[in-house]
């Protein structure tokens, strides 16, 4: 073969594609066999034995084919089924794959009769692709392969690298312990373990490098590829117990994630912070200043709830760092909540609850009654409060809202023009207002006072909007008869901490744990949006429904560079950016602008190739908060 300064050996099964071959051959040619499962599982049971060099291969393959009953009929629909289960990887790097074809080796255990018509269409020479051959009976079963094959045999790999002469640096990237074997012959410069499709931690002890992508390989190398930067070195801590569908997304998506059960301190996340680049919280973390300072390398932050006060969001503009909540996602289920907890308050149920639980039969109707006919008061109007006003209506109450933004009425609901109005006409007051500071104590004594007597009072929005020592004092003077708290001004940081306030063991009080959005369908919910925003921003730089970034919807980019340059909300520093790329011979085929108050966020598609000298002129624009390459 010709001079090349660097080759790169690649194993096929699970790691060009995700699965074994002779996996899917099985279920192939066994479709209609009641014995499919059985074979098919001491197929896998043989391949893994051999993979992790505990089974001869020339015995693995014997015993594989022998398990198989397959013709040659099959090989059509095996090669159309592994084609569509090449690795995402090796997907997203076609380009690099066809560009590079003469320093490209596929090598594999497995059998040109399928690898070479899928490897070629990506550019693939041929006659660089070095694997078994399959032998067929004179009715077109494959009944055995040829055992002259090198590859056929035990250490078949280095003995195969060992015959091609290679002149170049060899780099082995492969799953398998057989992969690993041309290293430990001396025959190679480095190998990687991928563990894009399987981990097996014995091959992974061994390797040089852990790859979980062809992305981190090529990027390690310095290589044209398609990401700039490989997904698994983002690094994503995620608090507070998340939803294990969001934990999943991500981690499917590449990235390297942390779980975290609990919410951590300032000073203790201030230490956690440094090397993490996206992180996911809920209400218990603080996102502050003293945080933001640590967090070299965040890009973002997903609020997996829908309130973001926990959050100091204009620090993250500042620092570049857009943040992301679920405005809609646990609607619902605060919706049923409030109302469930409505019922049970007018019904004076939580003290018969636990009167009974005391042995105590206290059977009676008084200061029990119906919410059908009673006035409802939704102070904020805002998704939970106009849903909330819907189911209300729906069973039988009379609602008003007040909301200082103007919201239109839904149904039958009155808008309230004053605060005072609707606490003097309502028979049940429910607060549904987000976590400003202006919002901080709204509900004190002076409105205490103004409400009905023994009026109905719940709070599911935020801690602080309601002075607490007040609401216990309109408790005991039975001008409010009953209250249910799911968010207090303080709480635990996590579930082994003692929950501590004026309010318990207060007559007909219900207290929970803030809870409102905490049903399986929200978190669900909840950990498949934020997560899919997060991702888009890291993908594409949509900000599309972001708390404290202008808002951006991006197409995904085909054939081009994209910057993503965030600055300060400073005239001329468009025309700065735009200079420096004029200056440096590009091609501009796109470009997006939008601004809030505080940043400038511009959006610049290139068509050709770049220099490492014009990211650092753009990082240089006066004004600049942060600058990076989408690919």
């Amino acid at each position: 073969m010709e001079q090349i300064d660097n080759y790169f050996i690649i194993d096929f099964d699970s790691t060009f594609t995700k699965v074994e071959a002779l996996d899917i051959l099985c279920e192939i040619s066994l479709e209609k066999d009641s014995q499919k499962d059985i074979a098919l599982s001491k197929i896998q049971e043989i391949t893994n034995l051999s993979m992790q060099g505990e089974l001869s291969f020339r015995q693995s393959l014997e015993q594989r084919i022998g398990l198989l009953k397959a013709h040659k009929r099959h090989l059509p629909i095996l090669i159309d089924r592994l084609s569509q289960m090449v690795s995402k990887s090796f997907l997203r790097n076609k380009a690099f794959l066809s560009e590079e074809s003469e320093q490209i080796i596929i090598l594999s255990n497995g059998f040109k009769d399928f690898i070479v018509p899928i490897v070629t269409q990506y550019g693939i020479k041929e006659e660089n692709v070095f694997a078994n051959e399959f032998i067929y009976d004179k009715d077109g079963f494959i009944i055995s392969f040829d055992k002259n094959n090198v590859l056929s045999e035990s250490n078949g790999k280095p003995k195969l690298i060992a015959s091609l002469e290679l002149s170049g640096d060899v780099h082995v990237i492969g799953d398998g312990y057989n992969d690993y074997e041309i290293k430990a012959a001396g025959l190679a410069k480095e190998f990687y373990a991928f563990t894009e499709n399987i981990k097996r931690d014995k091959v992974v002890a061994m390797a040089d490098h852990v790859a979980p992508s062809l992305d981190e390989i090529l990027y390690k190398n310095d290589m044209k590829r398609a990401l700039s930067y490989p997904k698994n070195r983002i690094k994503v801590l995620l608090l507070e117990n998340i939803h294990d569908k969001g934990v999943k997304k991500l981690e499917e998506e590449g990235y390297t994630v942390e779980v975290y059960p609990a919410g951590l301190g300032e000073d203790e996340l201030a230490e956690k912070i440094k090397d993490v680049s996206i992180i996911g919280i809920r209400s218990k973390t603080q996102i502050t200043k003293k945080v933001l300072a640590n967090a070299k390398r965040l890009l973002a932050v997903g609020a997996f709830c829908i309130g973001t006060n926990q959050i100091d969001l204009d620090e993250c503009q500042r620092k570049g760092v857009v943040v992301f909540n679920a405005p809609y996602s646990n609607t619902r289920s605060v919706v049923e909540l409030a109302i469930s907890e409505i019922i049970l308050l007018m019904r004076n149920l939580s003290d018969k609850v636990i009167a009974m639980h005391e042995g105590k039969w206290e059977k009676s109707a008084k200061n029990s009654y119906e919410i059908r006919g009673k006035r409802l008061g939704i102070i904020g109007y805002g998704n939970i409060g106009a849903q909330l006003s819907v189911v209300a209506e729906a069973l039988g109450m009379n609602v008003s809202y007040f909301d200082l933004e103007e919201r239109l009425a839904i149904g039958n609901a009155t808008k309230c023009d004053t605060l005072d109005e609707l606490l003097a006409n309502s028979d049940v007051v429910t607060l549904h207002v987000d976590g400003r500071a202006e919002n901080k104590e709204i509900i004190g004594k002076p409105q205490f006072d103004k409400m009905k007597d023994g009026v109905i009072f719940v709070n599911l929005s935020r801690g602080h909007v309601v002075d607490i020592p007040a609401l216990k004092n309109a408790l005991e003077s039975g001008k409010v008869r009953g209250t249910a708290v799911d968010v207090f001004p303080k709480e635990p940081m996590s579930n082994q901490d003692e929950f501590i306030s004026e309010l318990r063991k207060m007559p007909n009080t219900i207290l929970s744990p803030h809870i409102g959005g905490s049903t399986v369908e929200a978190q669900e919910n909840i950990a498949d949006f934020v997560p899919n925003k997060i991702m888009a921003y890291v993908n594409t730089g949509s900000t599309s429904n972001s708390v404290n970034f202008p808002n951006l919807v991006l197409p995904t980019l085909v054939n081009a560079h994209r910057f993503i340059h965030i600055h300060l909300n400073e005239s001329g520093v468009l025309a700065e950016i735009n200079k420096t790329i004029a200056e440096h011979q590009l091609n501009i085929v796109g470009q997006y602008l939008k601004t809030n108050e505080l940043i400038g966020y511009v959006i610049t598609d290139i068509s050709d190739n770049y220099s490492e000298s014009v990211i650092e002129d753009l990082k240089k624009v006066p004004g600049t908060i942060r600058f990076r390459v989408l690919y």
